[in-house]
């Protein structure tokens, strides 16, 4: 998930050790070089890679695999272990490396989250409740088979990313930021560190696939053209999940409408569901039509056009529900913020930036700014990280010395300085496609998501190529941020993502 730079939503957690490096991995228990240096931290090893064989139902059908958790060494250019990676993946018995069976490697985002929410939440064969309406901090942890998952078509390769889960750097914090935490050293590492599991895995054979959440969907297509182009490494199919894709549409300038217009069709959803009305292509057309046509018109007229100013602040206001008066004080430029914390102040209540309809008390209700936390954020920490731990550690067996970090504050507050001003995905994301006419995309959203809007990612996909056509898809649903959480929305990601597969 992406944590609000541009909001201010305050880092929940701190992280342990931060860590580094491009790369040179290899396969843990072989051959060291003889004078190989010492890291910079002397920390305990991490245990060797450990299986266990379970089973799931899906679909009707008794699945067997082998779940492994373990580690990948991250080397600089002389040949020193500055970083352990650690991955957890899930292989369906019965498939020999090198077949034509698929593995997906997948990445969640922060900077700072661990991989844990795409694994026990989306797309892993156990999953555990969290980011929905009700959810609490205190509800049981329990893993229970995951309808919506893909272990049927594809492996499952989840990679934490240093700083994040138990993944760690060896080295001091300024060589940490300068190797790890910035948006090219980021790709650069993780592009190795995939490389590294297919040759230590003898999958280099098999087709690959590489799907993110929020910030891991602005690395994925940077990892895929990677891959592609310094690897030699094909890759068959993107899914990108709630991406980040740009932030200079959603920050913008002082005279950019872009910020106003692709946020304001997920505002309107939000107030759509909240109303109990049905939300779909046929509800929102209307809406995305006015964001894309005259409320580009109304803003770059500005209030000097009072018919133009009017319109604006009528459809805004009908269409988030909020007080017209608010709205003509704001010039019909509602920020996430403004629309979380005024849009339901009436009942006490505070929405989560990740979806709106999420809410919880609001502690500090006659307080003029916001003054807690996300409502989402808040309540996903313990389920994830208390079923994480307990399934590494006692089911699989696999014990690290040192805390887990599904979500570190310390990776995102160390991370490279103005990121969130300038950095933009889309570069890669044609470059990646037009490198490889066989390519597949699939992006997808939900519609309440005011964090990652889907609108972004339409207008991004309406201006590709005229070549790419057919293989890049969008795909919304009801829900936010984390849609998959809705058992609905998460059976239709499944059905269009076995279809990007080819998979029956």
């Amino acid at each position: 998930m992406k944590q609000s730079f541009k909001a201010g939503v305050a880092s929940l957690l701190a992280a342990a050790l931060i860590g580094a490096g491009p790369v040179l991995a290899e396969e843990k228990g072989g051959d060291k070089p003889a004078a190989e240096a010492k890291s910079d931290i002397s920390l305990p090893p991490l245990p060797a890679d450990k299986s266990v064989k379970q089973t799931m139902v899906l679909g009707g059908k008794t699945l067997s695999y082998t779940a492994t958790v373990g580690s990948l060494p991250v080397r600089d250019g002389k040949g020193k272990v500055i970083a352990d990676v650690v991955f957890t993946a899930y292989t369906l018995d019965g498939a020999a490396p090198g077949t034509k069976r698929p593995v997906t490697f997948a990445f969640n985002g922060g900077p700072g989250a661990a991989s844990v929410y795409l694994n026990l939440g989306a797309i892993g064969p156990k999953r555990v409740q969290f980011g929905a309406a009700g959810d609490a901090p205190s509800d049981s942890p329990a893993l229970i088979d995951n309808p919506a998952s893909w272990l049927d078509f594809t492996d499952l390769v989840f990679i934490d990313p240093v700083g994040t889960g138990y993944s760690r750097s060896l080295v001091d914090l300024e060589t940490t930021k300068k190797t790890f935490f910035g948006v090219d050293s980021d790709v650069a590492y993780l592009s190795r560190v995939v490389f590294d599991w297919l040759v230590k895995n003898g999958r280099m054979a098999s087709p690959k696939y590489v799907t993110g959440e929020s910030y891991g969907g602005f690395r994925a297509p940077r990892i895929t053209y990677a891959l592609q182009t310094e690897y030699g490494v094909g890759v068959s199919g993107v899914v990108m999940v709630s991406p980040f894709l740009d932030a200079k549409a959603e920050v913008g300038g002082d005279f950019s409408p872009m910020p106003w217009i692709t946020s304001l069709p997920s505002m309107a959803a939000a107030e759509l569901e909240r109303q109990g009305k049905p939300i779909g292509a046929q509800a929102m057309a209307p809406i995305e039509a006015f964001a894309r046509g005259d409320m580009v018109v109304d803003l770059l007229k500005g209030s000097s056009d009072e018919a133009a100013f009017n319109d604006l602040v009528t459809h805004v206001a009908t269409y988030t529900g909020l007080d017209p008066r608010l709205v003509r004080t704001m010039g019909g430029r509602i920020d996430s913020q403004t629309y979380l914390r005024e849009r339901r102040r009436a009942e006490g209540k505070i929405g989560s930036w990740y979806d709106s309809n999420v809410v919880a008390d609001d502690p500090f209700p006659w307080s003029a700014d916001r003054r807690s936390g996300d409502p989402i954020l808040d309540s996903i920490i313990a389920p994830t990280t208390s079923a994480y731990v307990d399934f590494a550690t006692r089911v699989v067996g696999w014990k690290a010395e040192g805390r887990y970090n599904a979500l570190s504050g310390e990776v995102g507050e160390n991370w490279e300085k103005n990121w969130f001003s300038s950095a933009e995905s889309v570069t890669a994301f044609r470059k990646a496609v037009a490198a490889d006419p066989k390519m597949k995309v699939l992006v997808v959203h939900g519609y309440g998501d005011l964090s990652c809007p889907y609108f972004v990612s339409r207008l991004v996909i309406d201006q590709m190529p005229k070549a790419a056509a057919g293989r890049v898809r969008l795909s919304v649903y009801p829900g936010g941020h984390m849609f998959y959480s809705r058992p609905d929305s998460g059976a239709a990601f499944r059905k269009d993502v076995a279809a990007l597969f080819e998979a029956k």
